[in-house]
């Protein structure tokens, strides 16, 4: 098996994954149908990510594997570290976002707000953009400059930010900086850099009116948003940017997914671009 990311299969929500060298299970709280590939697939799982009560876990090692690794998907490599929350530091899901970015956005300046490990900010950079990249946890910071490290090809031309994502995106407003896009892939509930509380419920609605403001004038803007909150479906988001968006925006959203080695999708949230011309 090479250094690649497959989703090998899912079922009885469960999720088969080859992460690299590394075949492991994690939760797929969608996956309401059987798994398609043999037992004894399954059980060749080196581990496997057992969730708790509180969304915590642990990790069932049935093999030794490393504290740390890299993998190689959607067009860049990544390292890879099994949280306590049996994330790896990648959301899958987002391979055609990246390779959006990486096709769509040669000189321009972006914004990748809750960016994460920094994938989406490295295919922006891969793609010809100046990158700002903001994630209210230090942590995710350092996980992004070294995914950077092990992309040498891709230049280093983003700005690593460790802030709350309201508070960085009013100080912008006041400073006068602007955008050509924004990306966004807000979670359901967080805390910023200093505790600041997030509920998207209440929150995104004000942001999106705050990354519009944040357009450069007379250019072509263009927000990428994806959502994996319960009650945001693909009609509601869409409304909620048309709304602040007007008339002449263009808006594609569809189910994000994770293609499968047995052919089949594994749907993994929303994904919505709106390009205003």
């Amino acid at each position: 098996m090479g250094n690649e990311y497959i989703l090998l299969d899912s079922g009885n929500l469960k999720k088969l994954e080859q992460v690299g060298k590394y075949r492991l299970i994690r939760p797929a709280l969608n996956a309401f149908w059987k798994p398609s590939l043999h037992p004894s697939e399954w059980k060749s799982a080196d581990a496997e990510f057992i969730r708790d009560s509180s969304g915590h876990g642990s990790w069932l090692r049935r093999e030794k594997i490393p504290d740390i690794w890299s993998a190689d998907w959607g067009g860049v490599t990544m390292q890879i570290k099994p949280t306590s929350f049996g994330h790896l530091g990648f959301f899958a899901e987002q391979f055609r976002n990246w390779e959006f970015f990486r096709k769509n956005c040669r000189n321009m300046d972006t914004l990748n707000l809750f960016a994460y490990s920094g994938l989406g900010s490295l295919s922006m950079a891969a793609g010809g953009a100046k990158v700002c990249h903001l994630d209210a946890a230090k942590g995710m910071i350092e996980w992004g400059k070294e995914n950077l490290a092990l992309n040498p090809d891709i230049p280093n031309v983003i700005r690593w930010i460790a802030d709350d994502v309201n508070k960085f995106v009013n100080r912008e407003l006041r400073r006068g900086n602007q955008y050509d896009l924004i990306a966004l892939d807000p979670p359901t509930f967080g805390r910023g850099s200093s505790g600041q509380l997030w509920k998207i419920e209440s929150d995104l609605p004000e942001l999106l009116k705050n990354c519009l403001a944040l357009r450069k004038p007379d250019r072509p803007f263009t927000i990428v948003l994806s959502c994996h909150s319960p009650g945001f479906s693909l009609l509601v988001l869409e409304r909620m940017v048309r709304e602040v968006a007007g008339d002449k925006a263009e808006v594609d959203a569809d189910e994000m997914y994770i293609p499968e080695s047995t052919g089949r999708k594994l749907p993994s949230g929303i994904g919505l671009r709106c390009f205003i011309p």
